[in-house]
């Protein structure tokens, strides 16, 4: 049975850059036994084999090549284990993109939220005139009529006016925009970091513990995100 405790959270990987924090990210809910409804489009499919050379196919029912991912010569995340590998098989599920026959595609599923990562700039703009045209714009606009969270990890730049004005509508409409704007502050030496920043932020505003960045002035506590040791950072600041 579908109830508040066992809900899913429900991730969408769409076609713009940014392949490596979805990545990121679904290792992450993982490390924090989070179960993961996960809907990839053929854009966001292609972006991933482009960007980081994975094929996961836009109607592929697993992503077991974005769970054993590790960003190349960095100890910062090195290779999940099998016994992680193992764990995301059971805890991540895959929705075709054009199946509105799925648990996702109604407001009677419960979820923990919805997040967009990467959020392309069509994908945008078919939530906020709610075209419900694919699965991940139908499940986004459940997600915002039955007013739970949802979160877009835009990744574009410049944005256009167009595209701010859909930013400034999803919000309007309750959504999170969260841009993948990492910061430079928290003692960043590798690429790594920068990546963590943006997954960071999104696991606080779903509420998920980690340890991919140590904040101001306290100690970390939490699971981390599969293989990851926090960095340092200064003990004062503003954010």
């Amino acid at each position: 049975m579908n109830s508040p405790d066992s809900a899913p959270l429900v991730l969408a990987i769409t076609g713009a850059s940014g392949a490596v924090y979805a990545a990121r990210l679904l290792q992450s809910l993982v490390a924090a036994d989070i179960p993961v409804h996960a809907v990839v489009s053929p854009s966001g499919a292609e972006v991933v084999r482009q960007e980081i050379g994975l094929e996961i196919g836009g109607n592929s029912r697993d992503l077991n090549s974005l769970l054993s991912y590790c960003w190349p010569s960095d100890s910062k995340w090195p290779k999940p284990s099998e016994e992680d590998l193992k764990k995301g098989r059971k805890l991540v599920k895959v929705f075709n993109h054009h199946d509105f026959m799925v648990p996702i595609a109604s407001g009677s599923f419960l979820t923990r939220g919805m997040v967009v990562c990467p959020c392309s700039g069509s994908t945008l703009s078919g939530i906020v005139h709610a075209t419900s045209q694919n699965l991940v714009v139908r499940a986004a606009d459940v997600h915002l009529k039955e007013h739970r969270k949802l979160i877009l990890v835009n990744r574009e730049t410049p944005l256009s006016v167009f595209q701010l004005e859909n930013m400034h509508r999803a919000a309007q409409a309750g959504a999170i925009v969260l841009p993948a704007m990492p910061g430079w502050y928290h003692g960043v030496q590798s690429v790594v970091d920068l990546i963590d920043f943006v997954v960071a932020r999104i696991l606080d505003h779903l509420q998920i513990p980690h340890q991919l960045i140590r904040r101001w002035g306290t100690p970390t506590s939490g699971p981390s995100c599969i293989g990851t040791s926090p960095i340092d950072v200064p003990s004062g600041g503003t954010e």
